[in-house]
């Protein structure tokens, strides 16, 4: 029933693999769409179809790639409803979050855009008598996104512009769960006058997730998921020889200090804790009271969770919409009622929460949970749902101890009107991207995304000038040009700069 989802290998739609899925409403829980998995043999056959568009994509000069990559940008404005109302119906987020993370999506092809820049090498005249140096910058060859069902634009496109533009070939294999914006994305740079091959796109799960980390025509792999299969990712491709890059899980906590305005604290960890239903890696899961902070802030938030409309992502009144599974909703319950049954207090509870009209929507109401012991699963875990765990301490060194306590490292804010307080937080904590009154502080597209811990394997960050370093690799040239007639003395010495 409903529309059909196919790989897109070479220029056009190939079913592969055999098998298929049916793509689900989150909202209603009705099937929408039906999508074909691959194996083995479409990973083969879109390395192959990758590795040849590469050797060519290599030689078009960097103008004609940024051209291209202009006309994307166009295009992807133009179309920025239709594949907004495409992550709704799959994903089930609101419409104007889609379109968020579409935008959020382009500062990263709009860096790209301008990738002339970063990849200038550097010259040295005369380092020996005679003698330059000078670096540049090539490409992998054939590259790989592996990316989550959560943001099914804006992580993707964290990864291919900068892959494409420094002379890449990409591969994307997108989330089973809501794959549609990819074939979208992938139509869209072909009107944009890409070659056929250089942007592909391949469905499956794990079957296809190892044969593209072990195939030996890829040369550098990306991903973003939960630290499990980031692990794994990362063991397996690495292992094949592969470049990798896998951004796991987060827990990421938000400080309120007594100092800070409550009012606004509490409606930007609402928005971090609750948006997206809580389904963000850069989400705010938890919030860490300091001092006289904790009671003003407990009454402000629960205010704001309980004031959220929940209904389906394209009704324009929803402020959070359904969780992605049934079994994501089952999980949210389950870890809610086990805090409780552990003692801790649920301020704000979302458990019995049914959308009229939406019966079997997969949904949960925002829910607050407090007086939680600091090694139960509620709190260490990633609850991956609107779940807002609040842990009261002391002081600001509390604060800096229990954060830097989670085995995560991916994001972390602090609300506060001290300089001296916001500094030392930023200088403190051991994780990779911080807020200062800022709830979700995802990096914009000329930075780079990455987190520190279990929330990190590689060396590079996503996108950004970490981007470009990871989709290249460095040569050193050292260059004499002596005249026809000159003669130079052999000498068995190692060389030196004189």
């Amino acid at each position: 029933m409903g529309y059909d989802v196919q790989h897109w290998i070479d220029g056009r739609e190939e079913t592969g693999g055999g098998s298929t899925q049916p793509i689900m409403d989150p909202a209603t829980g009705a099937e929408v769409g039906t999508l074909h998995l691959g194996d083995e043999s479409t990973v083969d056959r879109a390395v192959q179809v990758a590795a040849d568009a590469q050797k060519e994509w290599a030689k078009v000069s960097l103008a004609r790639r940024t051209q291209i990559l202009y006309r994307m940008r166009e295009l992807m404005i133009e179309h920025t409803e239709e594949i907004a109302a495409v992550i709704s119906r799959e994903h089930g987020k609101t419409v104007g979050d889609a379109k968020g993370e579409i935008a959020r999506g382009l500062e990263t092809l709009e860096f790209a855009t301008s990738i002339t820049q970063d990849l200038k090498g550097g010259f040295s005249q005369n380092v020996s008598t005679g003698v330059d140096a000078h670096t540049l910058r090539q490409p992998l060859g054939v590259t790989v996104g592996i990316t989550p069902f959560n943001f099914p634009a804006m992580v993707p496109f964290w990864m291919h512009p900068v892959a494409i533009a420094t002379g890449n070939a990409f591969i994307l294999k997108p989330s089973e769960r809501d794959p549609s914006a990819s074939n979208l994305v992938a139509r869209l740079y072909q009107e944009a006058g890409l070659p056929e091959g250089v942007f592909q796109v391949v469905h499956g799960g794990r079957i296809v997730v190892d044969a593209l980390c072990t195939h030996k025509g890829v040369s550098a792999v990306s991903f973003v998921g939960s630290t499990p299969i980031a692990q794994h990712v990362h063991r397996v491709a690495s292992a094949a020889g592969k470049r990798v890059q896998a951004l796991g899980g987060a827990n990421n906590h938000a400080v309120v200090m007594p100092d800070a305005n409550i009012e606004f604290a509490a409606s930007q960890v609402a928005s971090g804790a609750f948006g997206s239903a809580g389904e963000r890696c850069m989400a705010v899961p938890v919030a860490v009271t300091v001092g006289d902070a904790h009671e003003a802030f407990m009454t402000a938030i629960a205010a704001e969770a309980t004031r959220l409309v929940v209904g389906p992502g394209d009704d324009p009144s929803t402020d959070m919409p359904p969780l992605i599974t049934p079994e994501a909703r089952e999980r949210v319950i389950r870890m809610t009622d086990e805090a409780e049954q552990a003692g801790a207090t649920i301020v704000v509870d979302g458990r019995g929460l049914v959308v009229e009209g939406h019966e079997n929507g997969n949904f949960v109401g925002p829910t607050i949970i407090t007086d939680l012991a600091a090694d139960h699963p509620t709190y260490t875990e990633e609850v991956f749902g609107p779940v807002l765990v609040v842990m009261h301490v002391n002081n600001f060194d509390e604060a800096i101890e229990l954060v830097n306590s989670s085995p995560f490292g991916n994001g972390t804010a602090i609300f506060t009107d001290s300089g001296h307080y916001a500094r030392r937080f930023e200088d403190e904590v051991q994780v990779g991207m911080i807020g200062i009154n800022v709830p979700i502080p995802t990096p914009v597209g000329y930075y780079s995304f990455g987190g520190w811990n279990d929330s990190l394997f590689g060396e590079h960050h996503a996108h950004g000038p970490e981007g470009v370093s990871f989709y290249t690799r460095q040569k050193a040239v050292t260059t004499r040009w002596p005249a026809q007639n000159e003669s130079v003395e052999s000498s068995m010495s190692f060389p030196t700069h004189d």
